[in-house]
């Protein structure tokens, strides 16, 4: 299909067939608004409820615990909102773009991030959601709390998720409109229902009578509580462009980083939801907030009103639906790219049965909490360093990019503007892993994991930005002392980076003409300095 050809609306029901590949500009009917509702539905759940509860798991009091959330949820939507543009200009997702920065091989590395964030969000939404059903079934009708009836739970939840993404983007975004409004109306029912119960003075542990051993811990409280939040609108960086390369490529870019910002700041409503509650649990019901085995859906079971049951389980349901689809529509539609002999839905398929085992295992046989903030922290070391190299590159690039030179992987093709040395950017490569190599090492999540050199800041977790800084300085660095090819540049040349001419290889594969120039009608006329 050429991008000038008449299109119909897929219906609803119609899987999608689009996998990696550039999105014709005729099939791109989405707005920054829809943006906004797949991001903040993906979000505005009862999973981010459970993330919002770690602060006073942490031992914060309500107004620690809210500065925290406020810190981690805003630092976390400006980290993430320049990574919504990728998606309109270069019509494919984030980890086909990073093509351009960490090289066609290196791209890999995007994927591998969006697999373990998948796995992590996927898993808590199942989990959150799961147990939030069975605890209302055991109230209202009297169900078993058993193993088995928590296993059918988290199977049936992550199948009609599996369902979801495999019928594919027009689905989800259709989910995500309900989600938006439906849990909102819940949250504020929710509001309405503990409105009689909840107490902004709440304490928390570090009081002034605390003893110095436990007043020690309130910086790596603080910070570790922050962390944990602000993991949530970071976990959106490898998907944005999953959803964003909907939208047209002449949509403002002002407009589609203001949608991801505004999705990740309105979903400070779950969290305040899940920090107010778990105070309320903390002075009502304690036991489920003992830190040795900790349970918030149970705790908000016990303590909500009997009329607020059902609208628990159907914020479970709707919110956990929300998060599922969006974590795993994305980690399949990439990993059919990068395993070519599996389609889209064969790809999610594949991915969805890995994380549903995930799922069994962190459940039964591992601290689901110290799973959970684990996973969640090591995210965010991982991943923001990542980020910060593909916004750079962006903006050293002037936001200019070769759509067809960023699909010689997915075509198992060789050469093009972004070959570099074998098909890696050892630059950018460079600039990721010793940034996340050094987040890991001053990771400091007490009792649960600290790296070699976490110490080092008396207890308090520095990781994020140091990983933030380490990859900003060394990958500006490299690109002023090892000069990046002019040809990878747009006509405007490059900005803060030198560059040198040198020939670029032909694209050479399967598809690709003698003299290496594009062999389909998918991508518009492309400058060719440097070719």
């Amino acid at each position: 299909m050429s991008d000038n050809s008449p299109t119909t609306s897929p219906s609803l029901t119609e899987v999608e067939t689009y996998g990696v590949e550039r999105i014709p500009d005729a099939d791109r009917s989405a707005s920054p608004l829809d943006l906004f509702r797949v991001a903040f539905g993906g979000a505005n759940t009862f999973s981010t409820c459970v993330l919002g509860a770690f602060p006073i798991l942490f031992g914060l009091s309500f107004w620690q615990g809210l500065a925290a959330t406020l810190l981690g949820v805003v630092a976390g939507a400006l980290i993430l909102c320049p990574m919504a543009v990728f998606g309109p200009v270069n019509g494919t997702n984030n980890a086909v773009s990073s093509s351009a920065h960490l090289g066609v091989h290196g791209r890999v590395v995007g994927s591998f991030l969006s697999l373990l964030t998948a796995i992590a969000f996927f898993s808590i939404s199942v989990w959150s959601s799961g147990d939030a059903l069975v605890g209302g079934a055991h109230r209202l009708f009297g169900l078993e709390r058993s193993d088995l009836s928590y296993v059918v739970a988290y199977a049936l939840f992550a199948g009609l998720v599996l369902a979801v993404c495999v019928y594919g983007f027009r689905f989800m975004l259709f989910v995500n409109k309900i989600a938006v409004t439906s849990a909102t109306v819940l949250f504020l029912l929710g509001a309405i229902a503990f409105a009689g119960d909840f107490d902004p003075s709440y304490a928390g542990v570090f009081t002034a009578s605390a003893d110095s051993a436990t007043q020690s811990l309130f910086w790596p409280s603080f910070i570790g509580s922050a962390l944990i939040v602000l993991s949530n609108p970071v976990s959106f960086g490898a998907f944005l462009g999953d959803w964003s390369r909907y939208i047209p490529a002449d949509a403002p870019r002002r407009r589609v980083v203001g949608a991801a910002f505004l999705s990740q700041i309105a979903t400070l409503l779950p969290f305040v939801f899940g920090l107010a509650t778990a105070s309320i649990i903390a002075t009502k019901a304690p036991k489920y907030v003992d830190p040795g085995a900790p349970d918030f859906v149970g705790g908000l079971l016990a303590i909500s009103p009997s009329w607020f049951f059902l609208p628990v389980c159907l914020l479970a349901l709707i919110g956990g639906m929300s998060t599922g689809t969006t974590s795993l529509y994305g980690t399949g539609l990439d990993f059919s790219s990068v395993f070519p002999r599996l389609s889209r839905v064969q790809a999610t398929l594949v991915v969805g049965v890995l994380s549903i085992a995930f799922i069994f295992i962190g459940r039964f046989g591992l601290n689901l909490v110290q799973s959970i903030s684990t996973f969640a922290t090591m995210i965010i070391t991982c991943t923001t360093p990542w980020m910060v190299v593909m916004m750079l590159g962006f903006y050293t690039r002037r936001g200019w990019y070769d759509p067809d030179a960023l699909q010689v992987f997915n075509r198992r093709q060789r050469g093009g503007r972004y070959w570099f040395s074998h098909g890696w950017n050892w630059r950018g490569m460079t600039a990721w892993w010793v940034a996340a190599v050094v987040g890991v090492l001053f990771t400091d999540i007490p009792g649960q994991f600290v790296g070699p050199l976490g110490d080092l800041a008396n207890g308090i977790d520095i990781s994020l930005p140091l990983s933030l800084a380490v990859a900003a300085v060394l990958f500006l660095t490299l690109l002023r002392v090892f000069p990046e090819p002019r040809a990878v540049y747009g006509p405007q040349g490059a900005r803060l980076a030198r560059t040198v001419d040198v020939p670029i290889p032909a694209i050479t594969g399967p598809g690709a003409q003698k003299d290496g120039s594009r062999t389909d009608d998918s991508a518009p006329a492309l400058a060719t300095e440097g070719s």
